[in-house]
Parts: structure tokens; C-alpha cells; sequence
């Protein structure tokens, strides 16, 4: 594992290559693979996504000695807003909702930062301990996103093949997730890329894959895996969801809504039995329990502002859009889903 300074020295690596246009013929993951540590091996290509998921996870650790250390990337653990509403996806990584696939017919709490939580993630690695479910989630995280951005080595020496569900409709649908949700988590994915060095084209490429694949609801079942076959994928359920063109809702049944609270200290806000926790209700004084945290701000694609606190449905600084059911045609058209969404438990 590299120290903290051999991962600064790798990172600025990468700012030599950054504003260079991606061969078509060369995958996002080979691409900065190769700038950021020259040797585009399994190994390495594992290393990039590493970097790149903790850094979405736990936000910008690295960001005094990255390519682009004017990004700041708060990461998807700090309450923030998308388009003027408030967003805390914490209660859905530390067992504050029933927002599990893991119950059968009903969703169950899971603590995921049950492995040390940032301290680990902050080393570079998944977690302090391989038993954990924080272990668990994050190197699925990799493999998952090591398919989806196209790495070449995926599953070969030094990079391990996923081995996770096949479906991300069944790994998300009793999270109850919306647009504003979905459209912070793909945003803190942008900035993180944008901290590497990325290109602003290969962001917005990687941006709209995913609000085409897993940012509408009722899409005909997909490939993300090849080896998996077909599957349902949308993941994005609530009113404020586009249907996908020619989507059909019938083998998603029906939504199972907002997870329940399981824990009402650790859900601040969030889930039903809570205060202010649906899009509905997104303008409720202090959604997020009152709790501070980094405002998200920076560029890619698109930021939030806010920290959860007062009153009202503020508006955001973000220059992202509220996912667009246009986008889905663009997936299947042009990257072949360079998809990146993915809690994969």
C-alpha cells in the first residue's frame, strides 16, 4: 500500500494528461490508469478505482496534492442539496434506515462503516478488517465500477471480478431513492473524477451514463455485467424519477416507498417514521436533523450548497439538471453504459 506522499507524487501525475481527448478506442479506466500510474495493469487499474470510489465515499482526502486541488469534493457521507433540496444519504450507510436488501421481502438496517469507518478509507483501503460489511461494499464498489468505466484488466490478475447481485433494482429498491438523491450521488462521482484530473469531457460522458442507466425508472432490463445477462437496473423510484423511453414499470412491481426509521438518532430526518424525509416533504425546517456538514462545492458535475440547517427549501448554486429520460437513448447509443451508480451489498 502507498504512503500518503507516494500517493500525492501519483496523483499530480495525472495533471500532464488531463485536458488530452480520449482515444475512442481506449477505455476511461485505461486512460487515466495509464497517466496516474504508468503501467496500466490490473493491479494499478484497481489502485485508480480505489482512489476514485473512497474519494466519493468519504470526499476529497487527497485534495491538497491533487491534479485539480481547487475541486472540492465533500463526498456522498456529507449532507449537501441537490437543485435547492436538501440531501443526507449517511442514514443509508450507517444503519439509521431499514434501507437493506438483505431482509427478503422487507428492507433491514446494515451499519456499512462497521470496518473503521473514514480512518481506513483515508489509508487507501476498504477497511480495517476483510469481514466487515464496509470491506464488503467497498471492494464490490471497485470491481463494480472497474466493468462499468471499462477497465481492461477487470477480473484478471490483481484486479478482482465482481461477485456481487446482478441486479441493482433488487440491491436498491427499499432505499426509495429520487432524483435529488441520485442526482447528489452522481455529482460527488464528477467532482471526485475532477480532483484526478479528469477530463470535463469524460465526466460529463461518465455524468450522463449514469443519469440514462440508473437515474429513471422503469428501464427495460440491462446488461451493465456482460456476464450476467439482462437485468432490472433503474434504481431511482420517487415521482420526481423520468420514466425511461419505452420503460415498462410491471417487473419492478410496486415501490416499496421510504425505508422505515430503525434507528431515529442515526436517521436524522430520513425514512418514514422520521421528519421531513421524502421529496414531498423537502421543504420542512431542518431536514437533516441539524446536523453541519462540508458545504459541497467546486465544479464537475454539478455541486450543492448547504449544510442541513435552517429553514426552507433553499436554492442551490448547482449547475446540474434534474435527470433528463432523454439521456437513456444517449447510453445505449454512445458509451455502451460507462455506469458508475452502484451501493452493491
Amino acid at each position: 500500500m502507498p504512503s500518503m506522499h507516494q500517493t500525492a507524487s501519483l496523483l499530480l501525475a495525472i495533471a500532464s494528461v488531463c485536458l488530452a481527448q480520449r482515444s475512442s478506442n481506449i477505455s476511461i479506466c485505461d486512460k487515466y490508469t495509464t497517466a496516474l500510474f504508468h503501467q496500466n495493469t490490473g493491479a494499478n487499474q484497481y489502485k485508480l478505482l480505489t482512489y476514485l470510489v473512497n474519494t466519493v465515499v468519504i470526499g476529497g482526502y487527497n485534495n491538497s496534492h491533487a491534479a485539480a486541488p481547487t475541486v472540492k469534493v465533500p463526498g456522498i457521507l456529507a449532507p449537501g442539496e441537490f437543485n435547492g433540496t436538501k440531501v443526507n444519504l449517511l442514514p443509508y450507510f450507517d444503519g439509521g434506515l431499514n434501507s437493506t436488501n438483505r431482509g427478503g421481502g422487507a428492507g433491514v438496517a446494515v451499519n456499512f462503516l462497521d470496518g473503521g469507518g473514514a480512518k481506513p478509507v483515508m489509508a487507501n483501503k476498504p477497511a480495517n478488517s476483510d469481514g466487515s460489511a464496509q470491506s464488503k461494499l467497498l471492494t464490490h464498489l471497485y470491481s463494480y465500477f472497474g466493468i462499468l468505466l471499462g477497465c481492461s484488466q477487470s477480473g484478471k490478475d490483481g484486479f478482482p471480478a465482481y461477485d456481487g447481485e446482478k441486479s441493482q433494482y433488487d440491491v436498491h429498491k427499499y432505499m426509495g431513492l429520487d432524483a435529488y438523491r441520485i442526482g447528489y450521488f452522481i455529482s460527488q462521482v464528477g467532482l471526485a473524477a475532477s480532483s484526478f484530473g479528469v477530463s470535463t469531457e469524460d465526466v460529463a460522458s461518465v455524468a450522463d451514463a449514469l443519469n440514462g442507466a440508473f437515474g429513471v425508472k422503469c428501464a427495460p432490463a440491462t446488461a451493465i455485467d456482460p456476464g450476467q445477462g439482462p437485468q432490472l437496473q433503474s434504481i431511482c423510484v420517487a415521482d420526481s424519477c423520468p420514466q425511461a423511453p419505452m420503460g415498462d414499470c410491471a417487473p419492478y412491481g410496486t415501490s416499496a416507498g421510504e425505508p422505515l426509521v430503525a434507528n431515529a438518532t442515526l436517521a436524522l430526518g430520513e425514512g418514514r417514521n422520521g421528519t421531513a424525509s421524502s421529496e414531498a416533504s423537502a421543504s420542512t425546517a431542518g431536514k437533516n436533523g441539524g446536523v453541519t456538514g462540508p458545504k459541497p462545492t467546486g465544479t464537475g458535475t454539478g455541486t450543492g450548497t448547504g449544510t442541513g440547517t435552517g429553514t426552507g427549501k433553499s436554492k442551490s448554486s448547482s449547475s446540474a439538471t434534474v435527470l433528463d429520460a432523454n439521456m437513456w437513448s444517449r447510453v445505449l447509443v454512445g458509451a455502451a453504459i460507462l455506469c458508475i451508480f452502484s451501493w452493491c451489498s
